[in-house]
């Protein structure tokens, strides 16, 4: 066993005193995050998690996408939480758009020739949405993003805010306004940080903007993502993905994340973000409160 992954001394000493033998080896284990409000959280209850589970624990994250995987990659860091669809785009260089399902199996094949397990992927989707308030007589009624298309198509001048790059991401507003069949207009375009992009639909001086599924500020406003019914988005699955040598050593790693994936839904999510962003909780907190509120520690 590496020298990373081992039994303290501590409790080695204690089974032996008593003549019992331990459940599972107390780890030594590096969890990963990224630098925005769902990886903090995440890696706070990962840590937690974990941590009640009798191992130790480095929490390691505000680092940036390809820096964390890249560290994943070298044995820096045991686990952390992906998206499917970053690693099939980003990581993998599959440009062609797939199926929810089949994007987790592709990433699964193709990340586990590098050595890097997907466990089972959470129902919650951070993929790109597009939102728009309940009161609004320009969009009253949209359900779809189809919907939107034919107001568009039909010379209604709705203001759309995005970030800076949406409008020309291939899986942004380029091929989003190809596959719908419209055109927003330069002039209808407001480019802005995401998060004064919020303020500015629940103020009235936007009518849609390009969200992110499982932002806190969707549930705290109230807004209405519209159904992506022609099923543009990638799928970005929020899936635990752990290093195969870290889980051989460590089996009881997959029953016990799988336990946590398999509660997150975008709803959760959304809440989550939201106590932090929009309520100004501790990440801890947070973290803490929804592990104990799931039975899990």
């Amino acid at each position: 066993m590496s020298l990373k992954r081992k039994i303290t001394a501590g409790v080695a000493s204690l089974f032996l005193l008593t003549g019992l033998a331990p459940a599972a080896s107390a780890a030594e284990l590096v969890v990963g995050g990224k630098n925005f409000t769902e990886q903090l959280v995440l890696a706070e209850m990962t840590t937690q998690l974990l941590q009640s589970h009798g191992h130790q624990v480095t929490k390691r994250d505000g680092m940036g996408t390809t820096i964390v995987r890249a560290a994943l990659e070298r044995g820096e860091v045991d686990l952390y939480w992906e998206y499917t669809g970053t690693s099939l785009i980003v990581f993998n260089d599959v440009t062609e758009m797939l199926p929810a399902e089949e994007t987790y199996q592709r990433v699964k094949e193709l990340d586990g020739a590098k050595g890097l397990v997907w466990l089972q992927p959470s129902k919650a989707n951070n993929t790109y949405a597009m939102a728009i308030r309940r009161d609004n007589p320009k969009t009253e009624g949209m359900e779809t993003i189809s919907d939107l298309a034919a107001a568009y198509n039909a010379g209604n001048a709705l203001l759309m805010g995005t970030t800076a790059e949406f409008p020309r991401r291939n899986d942004g507003l380029l091929s989003l306004q190809e596959t719908y069949g419209f055109e927003v207009g330069r002039s209808n375009i407001r480019a802005m940080d995401i998060g004064l992009a919020y303020v500015a639909l629940a103020n009235e001086d936007l009518d849609v903007m390009s969200a992110q599924a499982t932002d806190g500020q969707i549930a705290a406003l109230d807004l209405v993502l519209l159904e992506d019914d022609k099923e543009f988005f990638p799928n970005y699955a929020l899936t635990p993905v752990v290093r195969e040598d870290t889980l051989a050593e460590v089996p009881e790693l997959k029953e016990i994340l799988e336990g946590l994936s398999t509660r997150l839904d975008d709803s959760v999510m959304q809440r989550l973000n939201g106590q932090v962003d929009v309520d100004r909780q501790s990440i801890e907190e947070v973290a803490r409160n929804y592990l104990e509120e799931e039975g899990l520690i």
